[in-house]
């Protein structure tokens, strides 16, 4: 599995954190939320899955119960933004470059950020979920921070239409907020929260969606 930011998105990596503000609602909330979920386990040993350029990685780090952080991502220039960015929390993080299928190391804590949209089935998803399921040590969390979109025309077409909100909101033209969205369907598979819970749930999570800003989503799973 491959996949390239700049290509992707149509932008310059060094942009991508102001892009990414004006183009997912409520961004910042859901890096907060989910980087308190992984804490409150004082997990030793963290995966950040599709790391990007270290936003959720550096939420995480900055968390005095977090140990240590492997930022992975299968993209080398978001890689090396990371490594800019988070060179102030020393040894606690390390980067690696793999995919999603790549082993996953014994942890306590997997999270992910606006990139497992980038697995195009409901039965690879179910797939990486169980290996994180795996993965994580008794007590463990995997969080989830993605978007969700409903297949019933009529939810669908809102969250649609208060997504082209926030876009137009963050200065970019109406219809150049569906041209974004058109593109971005190209690579990117957004199934229903209701899909994605019970899809962590077959893998073995206690799941359940902790806070929403149409259409960003945080999911959590909990391993007994």
């Amino acid at each position: 599995m491959s996949h390239s930011v700049r290509s992707h998105l149509r932008l310059e990596i060094d942009a991508y954190d102001e892009a990414i503000r004006k183009f997912i609602p409520g961004y910042e909330a859901a890096l907060a939320r989910a980087a308190e979920e992984v804490a409150n386990v004082s997990p030793a040993r963290v995966v950040d899955l599709g790391a990007g350029t270290g936003a959720l990685t550096e939420s995480i780090l900055e968390q005095d119960r977090v140990g240590h952080v492997d930022a992975v991502d299968v993209d080398p220039e978001m890689l090396a933004q990371a490594r800019v960015r988070l060179r102030r929390f020393g040894g606690r993080v390390s980067f690696r470059e793999a995919s999603f299928d790549a082993p996953l190391p014994a942890c306590d804590a997997v999270a992910a950020s606006l990139a497992l949209h980038h697995v195009p089935t409901m039965e690879g998803r179910l797939a990486l979920h169980r290996r994180i399921f795996g993965a994580l040590r008794p007590g463990g969390v995997f969080v989830n921070a993605d978007v969700t979109v409903s297949t019933q025309p009529g939810m669908r077409e809102r969250t649609y239409r208060l997504w082209a909100d926030h876009l137009v909101s963050s200065g970019i033209g109406e219809e150049r907020a569906w041209q974004h969205f058109d593109e971005w369907a190209l690579e990117d598979t957004y199934f229903p929260l209701e899909e994605e819970l019970a899809a962590m749930r077959h893998a073995g999570f206690d799941a359940e969606c902790i806070w929403r800003d149409a259409p960003n989503t945080l999911m959590v799973g909990r391993k007994g």
